[in-house]
């Protein structure tokens, strides 16, 4: 196994407020920036070579609430998140500053990256737990068995996941699973563990381990006991199916060798299009960013505390680098304040008292510069973060203003052309579609060689490989692999812990050269469909936040070309996000409001079947490379596993579309066989590692891809049955299965059965299908809707035949 991380990560997540923070106990919101102390200017992130001891830090809280709670103040959090002892271990990008000011808050802030925390190192605390909740002890409570799966990973480690809900949802109740080691084995004799309680928007959810558990052997049943009396004992199956076989002999991969710009990306995918064109093509997307571009600025100190910025009106490479401003103390005295410019070189002569010193203010200099023609054609000037400007100005020879932009000259300051590679020999809008996009983050390196990957797999296997050509010849497949070039070049070339795209929102009092680092739009919180400015959780306001979702809905080009993509080609119904890290895999819908965990609908009861049906091909595909497992603990809709993404695109294609979307978080946790743990990747892991996790995702896109396949021809009709499951003196209890994902709907009233019926739905979340109890005798009529619109029997629901499903339950002693 390849070592997964060697060293440490520098990173960022952008607390909202200026640097140093200025947070309060009693004060959750994001905070004005203070003004600065005397002679002081606030340290604030730098350029990627003066990053001043920015990292990729691990926190842990005690719950989602306390996950919230770093999301509304901004804190730059990584999409990663899982349990541990002591609650919750997120990552978070902080320099010293703001890492020493979330400890004065309370949290617990460690360092770097590393491995969970050891179980022992709490014993003594659980045991506590286990006591007090003994005490507490009341009613039995009933156990609902969600999942209990083992699987491989990597090295051939056997793994356990377990979820139980309990009826009882305080925190005093305590599930302990105990196992077998196989077949006519003790029910014990695999081991025992005390499970953990999983909340969410101080919600009880359920019970599960912290991780999966590594095995030495494979159980065959496991047993859940609680505190309060309750227990369950369940079969253990296998998550994900057989590894796939590797594919023909002249199937050919691999196809990346090293991390790559946005402009090395769309380069690739139009050379692709040149040398295939008889079944791919350019897709221009009609929005054209704002560019890898910024104005060029300079910064000058005060005697006392003020401080003063100047901002190009040009952009740096169109002029405004070569601007240069001098503020120069006159030899005489009792001098007027004066701006003088030649070509664009600015001097500021400043004013003097009767004996000759300095007395112009900041505010003095940044009126007389916006008041000069000259000088205001060529730029602006402001006050340092809103300051009132009442210090003395220094003395500071010229100074040239710099955009701080220092990507080669191949990458182009101008706005970028993104552009989409369209796969398929027939493209002409009858094909199923399905959209792969990758790199919404800027950070995430590792995501757009999974989409690059991808197209290249399926254009050279083309010719040489059966499976492939029918992908091809049956589907229309649009690949973008990059979504976010312009934050993808400033984190390649300037600033690697960017998230955002570039585009600064922020008024002057945030337009400092300092805060650089801290604008620009999440991309991935941009969207329309429950958003920040709906009221959900998980975005920002705030134009220096990390997570922050722009002015408004939609407002960056690269939003508004994802909604044209998917409006202007209809025929899309399958689209893949990929981001990284943490190994997830995750689906509508994806955002809640925090009070009441209030979640955006979910999708239906086959919908969701159809869902988990999927991801055992899908996460086979990934699994197929290396032996990669994606934990079950990790696969559901986004809130269930991970935490509320306001405006995410998912949604955005979901609820307005209809676009059956999945997101996947390459960078699966690796296992080191050696401590027993797993470890984190990051962001940027070493490019060993960082080509693992593009091979094996992109098998998974591909796996994506026959998914859609299978749909687009599917024309059988499902079956459907009715299972009665409890029957007393008063009353019975049935539900219905199917033999494949498929809607049911059914009347109780002796009604004909249509759309407009009621549908069968989950009994609960991560549940099967619900119980319906009846207190008379009832006729039950049904029919059943697979996912691609098969309707079983060929019924037809909104016409008048009778071919529905019908069935008499009978209640007592009826006959």
């Amino acid at each position: 196994m390849r070592s997964p991380l060697n060293g440490r990560r520098a990173g960022r997540v952008a607390v909202v407020l200026a640097l140093p923070l200025a947070l309060s106990l009693s004060a959750m919101p994001v905070l004005a920036d203070p003004a600065p102390q005397a002679s002081e200017v606030a340290p604030d992130r730098q350029s990627s070579t003066e990053q001043n001891g920015v990292a990729l830090l691990r926190v842990i809280v005690p719950d989602q609430e306390a996950v919230d709670r770093l999301n509304t103040m901004g804190v730059d959090l990584a999409e990663y998140k899982r349990s541990v002892d002591e609650g919750l271990e997120v990552h978070a990008v902080l320099s010293p500053e703001e890492a020493q000011e979330l400890r004065v808050l309370g949290f617990d802030v460690r360092g770097a990256i590393s491995d969970q925390t050891d179980v022992a190192e709490n014993r003594a605390a659980r045991q506590e737990a286990l006591t007090k909740a003994a005490e507490a002890a009341a009613d039995t409570d009933t156990l609902t068995p969600l999942r209990a799966e083992w699987f491989t990973s990597l090295d051939g480690e056997y793994f356990l996941a377990v979820e139980v809900k309990s009826s009882a949802t305080d925190a005093q109740t305590v599930l302990t699973a105990t196992w077998d080691s196989g077949k006519n084995t003790a029910p014990d004799s695999g081991g025992t563990t005390t499970m953990s309680r999983f909340t969410d928007a101080g919600q009880y959810m359920y019970h599960r381990f912290n991780s999966p558990l590594a095995l030495t052997a494979v159980p065959t049943k496991v047993t859940v006991t609680s505190n309060r009396g309750g227990s369950v004992t369940v079969p253990v199956t296998k998550w994900l199916g057989e590894r796939r076989k590797a594919p023909s002999k002249h199937y050919v991969a691999d196809f990346v060798d090293r991390y790559m710009d946005p402009t090395e990306l769309t380069g690739r995918i139009t050379a692709l299009a040149a040398e295939f064109p008889k079944i791919s093509q350019i897709v221009d997307l009609p929005n054209k960013t704002n560019g890898y571009r910024r104005a060029a600025q300079a910064q000058f100190g005060t005697v006392a505390a003020s401080t003063l910025y100047v901002s190009s009106k040009a952009y740096g490479h169109e002029g405004g680098n070569d601007i240069s401003v001098a503020l120069v103390r006159p030899d005489a005295a009792s001098a007027a304040l004066s701006v003088s410019v030649s070509g664009k070189d600015v001097v500021v002569n400043l004013g003097t008292d009767g004996s000759g010193a300095i007395n112009s203010t900041a505010v003095q200099v940044v009126t007389a510069l916006n008041g000069d023609a000259a000088a205001s054609a060529l730029l602006t000037a402001a006050t340092y973060r809103g300051n009132a400007g009442a210090g003395l100005v220094a003395a500071a020879a010229a100074t040239k203003l710099t955009d701080n932009l220092k990507a080669p000259a191949t990458v182009s300051r101008d706005p970028f052309q993104m552009k989409a590679l369209r796969i398929g020999k027939k493209r002409d809008g009858s094909k199923t579609g399905v959209f792969l996009y990758c790199q919404e983050h800027a950070r995430e390196w590792v995501t757009p060689l999974v989409c690059l990957e991808t197209a290249e797999r399926l254009l050279r296997n083309y010719a040489r490989d059966a499976e492939t050509k029918k992908l091809v010849d049956d589907l229309d497949i649009f690949i973008l692999p990059t979504s976010n070039p312009d934050g993808g070049h400033y984190s390649m070339y300037d600033y690697n812990m960017q998230r955002r795209n570039m585009f600064n929102h922020c008024d002057v009092n945030n337009g400092d050269p300092a805060r650089r680092n801290s604008w620009g739009v999440d991309l991935n919180r941009n969207f329309s469909v429950g958003s920040v400015f709906d009221g959900y959780s998980g975005a920002s306001t705030v134009c220096t936040s990390d997570t922050f979702a722009g002015p408004a809905e939609l407002s960056e080009p690269e939003a508004r070309n994802q909604v044209w993509l998917t409006t202007r080609f209809p025929n899309i119904k399958f689209a893949m996000n990929t981001h990284s890290y943490g190994g997830y895999f995750m689906w509508p819908p994806g955002a809640y409001k925090a009070a009441g965990r209030e979640l955006l609908p979910r999708v239906d009861y086959g919908t969701e079947n159809f869902f988990w049906k999927a991801s055992d091909h899908i996460l086979s595909a990934v699994q197929s490379w290396r032996g990669t497992a994606i934990w079950p603990g990790r696969t559901g809709p986004v809130p269930d596993v991970l935490y509320s993404a306001a405006g995410n695109s998912a949604d955005e294609h979901w609820f307005n579309r209809g676009i059956i979307g999945w997101d996947f978080e390459v960078g699966a946790d690796v296992y080191n066989p050696e401590t027993k743990r797993f470890q984190a990747v990051g962001f940027q892991p070493p490019f060993e590692e960082g080509h693992e996790e593009a091979m094996e995702f992109a098998a998974g896109q591909i796996g994506i891809l026959e998914v859609a396949r299978s749909f687009s021809g599917d024309k059988k009709q499902p079956k459907s049955e009715l299972s009665v499951t409890g029957q007393t003196g008063t009353s019975a209890t049935f539900t219905f299965k199917t033999d494949e994902p498929a809607n049911v709907y059914y009347t109780l009233d002796g009604s004909r059965p249509t759309l407009g019926s009621t549908k069968l739905a989950a009994a609960g979340m991560r549940e099967s299908a619900q119980q319906i109890t009846i207190d008379k005798t009832t006729e039950i009529r049904w029919f059943a809707v697979d996912i691609a619109g098969n309707v079983e029997n060929n019924y037809k629901p909104d016409g008048n035949g009778k071919n529905y499903r019908k069935e008499k339950v009978k209640v007592g002693d009826a006959r």
